[in-house]
């Protein structure tokens, strides 16, 4: 397999195209998109998922975000990741520094972890609390067919527990995203009764929007009040329902252009007190740059156009 993108293969991939403007120092660079006049009074923080970025090595991801005018990264730690959990005390610092450099946050992970029995845990949580890591995502539990649920609940809880417990140890604090479906989670009750008697600052919710609508197009606004205590980061993304061989399937689109009416999303979460930086997900197609591949089969600028047209929609509705 061919290595990932370097920064300087990147821009010089771009300049070939008649991007160079875009590759100038940013002081005196052209902006590739028409600027957006945006009240800062009541700004997030704006983080790209850097799984959408993995056809990139660390400084030409960390540059790329930071030129296409993201605040921060929210790194995949995780078997197929930017960083691989095996390597995590020599690469996680080395993209950590990177993204920080090109003048980012690097304050959110993702990653598999749950449990504190799982190989590297420690190793991961550790490194991340000596680099100031704030946040990570945890990964998804799954029910057991035959269990009975409640149960099965009862067994997650108290592992949760225990890495709450190794969260404080490290001054980490986890966030378990609702993901629509069949495991844990896809019912915001799921994550209501593993977490509900654990310290928010160590344990808490990466609420999804498109994986709550999914499940419910109305009734996701209850777990929304339910969940809102816990609650530190917010997943962007949006979705349409189409038809498909007769049946109804999901179908993942550009920002503004599915069922979720983020203008009145926000203010709802602003009403709860949610004060949570914002993840933007690109899941439809992208030349592969959606799944997290590191080999794109389509030009890199439109991955790139695409995500600033994603993080431009999402800055005019958050202002």
């Amino acid at each position: 397999m061919s290595p990932k993108i370097t920064r300087r293969q990147h821009l010089k991939s771009l300049a070939a195209i008649g991007a160079s403007a875009a590759l100038m120092p940013i002081t005196s660079a052209k902006p590739l998109f028409k600027p957006i006049s945006i009240d800062s009074s009541n700004k997030r923080d704006i983080y790209i998922f850097s799984k959408h970025l993995q056809w990139l090595d660390y400084e030409a991801m960390a540059d790329t975000a930071a030129r296409m005018g993201f605040d921060g990264i929210d790194l995949t730690v995780r078997s197929k990741g930017h960083v691989l959990p095996e390597n995590v005390k020599k690469d996680l610092p080395r993209a950590v520094n990177a993204i920080r450099k090109a003048g980012l946050k690097a304050d959110l992970l993702t990653t598999s972890i749950t449990s504190i029995e799982e190989p590297y845990t420690e190793a991961i949580l550790k490194t991340a609390g000596e680099l100031g890591i704030k946040t990570y995502r945890t990964g998804w539990l799954t029910y057991k067919p035959g269990v009975p649920v409640l149960k099965q609940l009862d067994a997650f809880h108290m592992q949760f527990k225990a890495l709450a417990k190794m969260n404080k140890r490290y001054s980490l604090q986890g966030a378990y995203q609702n993901h629509s479906g069949t495991g844990v989670g896809a019912s915001l009750w799921d994550i209501w009764y593993l977490i509900k008697d654990l310290d928010a600052r160590y344990m808490g919710v990466q609420f999804d929007v498109r994986h709550a609508m999914v499940e419910s197009l109305s009734a996701w606004q209850v777990g929304l009040q339910l969940l809102a205590p816990y609650i530190n980061t917010l997943d962007i993304k949006d979705f349409d329902w189409i038809k498909k061989d007769g049946k109804q399937t999901i179908d993942n689109v550009p920002l503004g252009k599915g069922l979720i009416d983020f203008k009145n999303y926000f203010p709802l979460v602003d009403k709860l007190n949610v004060h949570a930086p914002l993840c933007l997900h690109l899941e439809y197609p992208l030349g592969g740059a959606n799944d997290g591949e590191t080999h794109l089969s389509i030009p890199a600028m439109e991955v790139t156009e695409a995500m600033k047209r994603d993080l431009n929609s999402l800055k005019v509705m958050t202002s």
